[in-house]
């Protein structure tokens, strides 16, 4: 089978659009329905239930969609490990969030090169919807985010829980709320929680999507916003951030998604266990 038939089913199964699928893949909607016809012409079997509002899997494309899954990701792995340098015998690819990189996984790939010196790693940064696409076309093995999605084969645990604080460059107390805020978006959860904490909050002059940039700016030109304890913790102990008294924090948790039990190889199971080993060393508290 050609390998772009499964990957453009998989697109279709993961949007419901064929439009979106196309734009995703950067080739037309009519090529994207050509490549489903041959598959379903090849398996002799309707995939997707086609109407006015969207685009449904039938039972055959439920069923299809594991298989389809675990043939793209042997490709990626087969493509990858042929490509191995002497002296390898695997290559593992991570993918995470930026803000995830950030000392603990920096923490993990020392520990997985001294663990499995003859593995290769790649490692990638990304957003939780990219990463869950590249989990699922086998273009990274395990990936460490915010907000997983359910996939077939794919195992999901809770890594860590952060705590976001209150931080601001200079000494303040909680009833010091100036333009000096600036508000870092934390996903939906964040926001909720945000909204109900500070329902008279006006709109902040500063909101950045990225974490770091918004710790970058306030340590740049002053100000105050929430961050990762783990993130801010340096600062506050050489006093170049100070914690707001009495703010409420937030949690969010973090998770690293891969492939399930019965897909996994002795590397994996290894990455795994010290991904689980550094995010115990990153303590909250």
């Amino acid at each position: 089978m050609n390998i772009d038939l499964a990957r453009t089913f998989l697109e279709i199964a993961e949007t419901g659009n064929f439009n979106k699928a196309a734009e995703r893949l950067n080739v037309t909607q009519s090529t994207v329905s050509m490549r489903i016809k041959a598959l379903e012409d090849e398996l002799g079997r309707p995939l997707f239930a086609r109407s006015k509002a969207g685009t449904e899997l039938t039972t055959a494309g439920a069923q299809f969609r594991r298989y389809a899954t675990t043939l793209v990701r042997v490709w990626e792995q087969a493509r990858q490990e042929l490509a191995l340098p002497p002296g390898f015998r695997s290559v593992l690819t991570v993918g995470g969030q930026f803000s995830l990189w950030d000392r603990m996984l920096l923490r993990w790939v020392p520990w997985m090169r001294a663990a499995m010196p003859d593995v290769a790693l790649r490692v990638e940064v990304g957003l939780s919807d990219g990463l869950m696409r590249h989990l699922s076309e086998g273009l990274i093995d395990i990936g460490v985010m915010y907000s997983p999605q359910s996939r077939p084969g794919l195992a999901t645990e809770k890594l860590l829980e952060e705590r976001l604080v209150l931080v601001s460059t200079t000494p303040r107390e909680m009833g010091q709320w100036d333009g000096g805020y600036v508000f870092v978006d934390w996903g939906p959860e964040y926001r909720a929680a945000h909204s109900q904490a500070f329902p008279d909050l006006s709109t902040p002059a500063v909101s950045v999507g990225l974490g770091a940039l918004g710790l970058q700016h306030i340590l740049a030109n002053g100000g105050f916003g929430y961050f990762p304890m783990r993130v801010v913790r340096p600062f506050l102990q050489d006093g170049r951030l100070f914690g707001v008294p009495e703010a409420p924090e937030f949690r969010r948790p973090a998770y690293m998604v891969f492939p399930a039990a019965d897909e996994q190889s002795e590397w994996l199971r290894t990455a795994v266990r010290g991904l689980r080993y550094v995010a115990s060393l990153e303590t909250e508290d």
